[in-house]
């Protein structure tokens, strides 16, 4: 086999293959047996008709289209591996000689995967600022505490909308004198200060009593979601219907009690104490890993080519799309409700996937160049923790795995957590 490489413009590589006509006979040969195996010829029995009699049945050139997909496909792997060029498409196969008793000339263009130039990577020196835990970040846990067990009680009688009440409401928007599709809401919840209204709505409720009607003049954003209304101004007649307030426990061992396994108050402050201890501890180490990595790219020169970005950025919006429907909503209603569509969506992940893809080459680059190897026991042990997240054997796992195809994503995931640690364990101390 014969192979040139011709370097192209945006990353892009070309490669003319040639194929000794032996080798595309021999396939030929192969492919009519093939067909003569699935394909029912009159007279004959499956697997038993001579090539003549295949070709003259389906056709010479549905033979030579097998024949070339059994040689093609392994000759530009070869031809990969002989050049030593990873590509990131799918290449584009252009046939210049496909002829039996002819050497098979093909030419393959694919974009190659950058080439990574690295920076400094070992013993960087990574500073992070830990989380101070002092009594204001304990009293700060302990009102969070009060509010999840506080009480909802009916405000006096008589008496007006306050900041931070919870109501219930009935209101109906008009533009320009006339009301508006989604404009009108009964017995709608809301509390006063929570800013889920447009801008000034709820502060234009305090001071409203129950049953009172009141209207409320409001302007749409420039940004809002449904075009018909950005920007304009609209008038809500409203109608408080409840008024509630929340109530606070009082701070004391009784609470304390109620609220945790403690018996005083002192012992629960001192466990919420060393949870945020423990909480900032784990916060700092995390920060420390993903800038060491960071920083390691960032040091790191490499030309991504767009392609790579692009498939980045269509993974990310598949694993949301996914994560959508596990909550029962479809993607193009999420975007409707957020106001953006799929262009600002893909807009909004790209300097992300940008981000995500030269890590992983720089990481690549790193296990490269320090001998880093997944050995069956990395992949024996990420497998067993799979295996316990999903209470599942080790054994169904590696075959679900195996049937999917997938191995090689798992080998590669286990590679850059192995080269991540590398540059992590290295930190200057």
């Amino acid at each position: 086999m014969e192979v040139s490489v011709k370097d192209l413009e945006n990353q892009q590589v070309e490669l003319n293959i040639t194929v000794p006509a032996a080798e595309l006979d021999k396939a030929y040969d192969a492919a009519a047996k093939k067909i003569a195996n699935r394909v029912n010829i009159p007279g004959f029995r499956k697997g038993k008709a001579p090539k003549k009699i295949v070709e003259r049945h389906v056709g010479k050139e549905y033979v030579m289209t097998d024949a070339f997909e059994m040689v093609a496909p392994k000759a530009l792997n070869e031809a990969l591996a002989q050049e030593k060029i990873d590509i990131v498409t799918r290449p584009d196969i252009d046939v210049d000689t496909l002829e039996l008793g002819k050497d098979l000339v093909f030419k393959a263009v694919a974009t190659k995967k950058p080439e990574v130039e690295l920076g400094e990577y070992k013993g960087l020196k990574v500073e992070v600022e830990k989380d101070v835990v002092d009594d204001e970040a304990v009293q700060q846990q302990l009102v969070r505490m009060l509010d999840r067990q506080a009480d909802m009680v009916d405000a006096e009688e008589g008496a007006a909308v306050e900041k931070d009440n919870f109501i219930t409401l009935d209101f109906k928007g008009f533009v320009d004198g006339e009301a508006f599709a989604g404009g009108e809401g009964k017995d709608y919840p809301l509390q006063i200060g929570s800013n889920s209204f447009i801008p000034g709505f709820e502060d234009q409720l305090i001071g409203a009593k129950v049953g009172e009607e009141k209207e409320v003049n409001v302007t749409f954003p420039e940004d809002y979601h449904s075009e018909e209304l950005k920007g304009k101004p609209a008038v809500f007649k409203c109608t408080v219907k409840s008024i509630k307030k929340k109530v606070l426990p009082e701070l004391n061992d009784e609470f304390a009690k109620k609220a945790s396994t403690f018996q005083t108050l002192d012992e629960l402050k001192a466990d919420l104490k060393s949870n945020l201890e423990k909480s900032a501890e784990t916060k700092a180490e995390s920060e420390k890993r993903e800038k060491a990595i960071n920083m390691a790219a960032d040091n790191a020169k490499v030309d991504i080519p767009e392609v790579m970005i692009e498939n980045r950025v269509n993974a990310m919006v598949q694993e949301m799309a996914l994560r959508l429907e596990q909550q029962g909503l479809k993607l193009e209603q999420y975007m409707a409700y957020a106001g953006t569509d799929i262009n600002k969506l893909r807009e909004n992940y790209k300097e992300t996937a940008a981000s995500n893809v030269k890590v992983d080459l720089v990481l690549e680059a790193i296990a490269k160049a320090e001998g880093i190897k997944v050995e069956a026991e990395d992949l024996d042990n990420e497998v067993a923790t799979m295996a316990a997240a999903y209470g599942a054997t080790a054994p169904q796992v590696k075959k679900i795995i195996a049937e999917q195809g997938r191995l090689g994503d798992l080998a590669a995931t286990v590679l850059r957590r192995k080269t991540a640690n590398f540059v992590i364990d290295s930190i200057a101390k």
